[in-house]
């Protein structure tokens, strides 16, 4: 029976933003601002988010605040970059056993993968620096510059492969002499290993950009390291 009729009246409609979660609590406000600037787009429809694990609320409480709203159907998105295990499995395995315990239907959506704004976003961010680089130490051909991304790392080849997509998009896009791909944890190279082979190529500048979207534990570390190897090859 088509859904809009089935019992008689039309599907509710909500929205779920389905976070991992984080000890850090600058990352988890971020997440929270960004769940809160979502909902004046959906004016029609309630919007709740949820995180994985290390934060709250959790994703369970989003989806009892949504149904204590009348939502019948919700459409729930992970708030993150590239899918891995847990946008591909846990999150699922969460939204499925909620929706089997409550008879609601949730249509789960996608990640926010490979996505020319967020590409956008990122050469904005890497320009800007360029600038405040050039303006503090003088300018620096970007042919004579390399790229460094740095992402999450997983287990998952297909996210890891994502970051390499993205390097190269923007190393090409934007000019750089090269680039280079580190990651933060579970995968290989790790980021102090990387800058270690980056720092003999022989540019006259080294960019170091994480390709996250909230700060956090894992971003300082990568600050970390990097201020560690720049202070070892002036």
């Amino acid at each position: 029976m088509d859904e809009a009729v089935q019992g008689g009246k039309a599907p509710k409609y909500g929205v779920m933003i389905c976070g991992h979660g984080s000890r850090s609590k600058s990352a988890v406000t971020e997440f929270a601002v960004l769940a809160e600037k979502l909902a004046p787009m959906f004016p029609d429809w309630p919007v709740e988010y949820g995180y994985l694990e290390f934060a709250t609320p959790v994703i369970k409480t989003g989806l009892d605040k949504l149904r204590e709203q009348g939502v019948t159907h919700v459409l729930a998105v992970p708030g993150m970059l590239f899918a891995a295990g847990h946008a591909k499995n846990d999150i699922p395995s969460v939204l499925n056993t909620y929706a089997s315990e409550h008879g609601i239907t949730i249509q789960y959506g996608r990640e926010l993968a490979v996505d020319l704004q967020m590409l956008q976003a990122a050469g904005d961010r890497i320009s800007a620096a360029l600038a405040e680089a050039d303006a503090a130490n003088g300018p620096v051909p970007r042919s004579e510059t390399c790229l460094v991304v740095i992402g999450r790392g997983a287990s998952d080849p297909d996210a890891n492969s994502n970051i390499s997509k993205i390097a190269r998009m923007l190393w090409e896009g934007m000019g750089f002499g090269w680039a280079e791909v580190g990651y933060s944890g579970v995968t290989f190279p790790l980021v102090q290993p990387c800058l270690e082979h980056v720092t003999r190529l022989g540019f006259k500048r080294i960019v170091v950009f994480p390709y996250f979207l909230f700060s956090g534990i894992l971003i300082d570390r990568i600050y970390g390291f990097t201020d560690e190897v720049a202070d070892a090859h002036p």
